[in-house]
């Protein structure tokens, strides 16, 4: 296990746990906090054996409630574009993690906490989850790439309406929406998140990074260089050992066992 101050990592079985916690401040980041979760992640990508992360917020109330507002009442025109791009950059190196990272959302998540969970592969929400972007309602608009990666998400319409309306959503609606993938009970939530972590983690792990660097590589480019990506990574998987154990288990009809490579 590692940890500083406000967030704090364990690993098991091949799949990390990411926690923030500063529960008094029901999460909520600050520059000491965001670079916590930066520090854990640059950590967590040297570690070979690492198949899946789940990041989530300590306590009952919030997986994170938003950024520090005494923080932000400071900004002015060039610290506020600062601010913005320091987190942008934080939340982008999450998005682009080479392994799968699941939100497990069991309270607020708003402003930028929401922004963080977006940023996030997967949402795994309780009952109790509240999505939200009220920025709007303090003078602002979401800065840590809200405003792009919800619309992606949920369709320009839905990002449209709770970014200016400024209103949460519970996990319900999330789920129905395509905000999180899945809502279940409370007590429930992390135990799901992990569910997901293990199935994710059962897969060729080279195949799984490469699938998410198709999803995400698609995002930004054209149809047909998209394409031509995914292409491209099918035949560089087509040479690894995990698709040849891949092939061999199922013609076998045995669970594959993959080495990563």
């Amino acid at each position: 296990m590692t940890e500083n101050k406000y967030v704090r990592t364990e690993t098991s079985g091949g799949i990390a746990t990411v926690t923030i916690d500063r529960q008094a401040k029901l999460n909520a980041l600050n520059p000491r906090v965001i670079a916590g979760i930066d520090a854990a992640f640059t950590a967590l990508r040297g570690d070979a054996d690492l198949r899946a992360v789940i990041l989530t917020g300590a306590g009952d109330k919030a997986f994170v409630a938003g950024a520090d507002i005494g923080v932000l009442a400071e900004m002015g025109t060039l610290t506020g574009a600062e601010v913005s791009r320091a987190g942008q950059e934080v939340l982008r190196r999450i998005e682009r993690f080479p392994r799968p990272v699941i939100a497990a959302v069991g309270g607020y998540a708003l402003g930028g906490g929401c922004e963080l969970a977006l940023a996030c592969h997967l949402r795994v929400a309780s009952e109790r989850a509240r999505f939200g972007l009220p920025e709007v309602g303090l003078g602002i608009i979401p800065g840590y790439g809200g405003t792009v990666r919800l619309a992606r998400l949920v369709g320009l319409g839905r990002a449209a309406e709770m970014i200016l309306t400024g209103e949460m959503i519970d996990g319900k609606r999330a789920a129905e929406i395509g905000l999180a993938n899945v809502v279940v009970p409370h007590e429930e939530f992390m135990d799901r998140a992990r569910k997901v972590a293990g199935r994710i983690a059962r897969n060729a792990p080279v195949a799984v990074e490469m699938a998410l660097a198709s999803l995400y590589g698609a995002e930004e480019n054209t149809m047909e260089h998209a394409l031509a990506f995914e292409a491209t990574l099918f035949g560089l998987l087509a040479s690894t050992d995990d698709m040849k154990e891949g092939m061999a288990a199922f013609l076998e009809k045995r669970r594959a066992v993959f080495g990563g490579s």
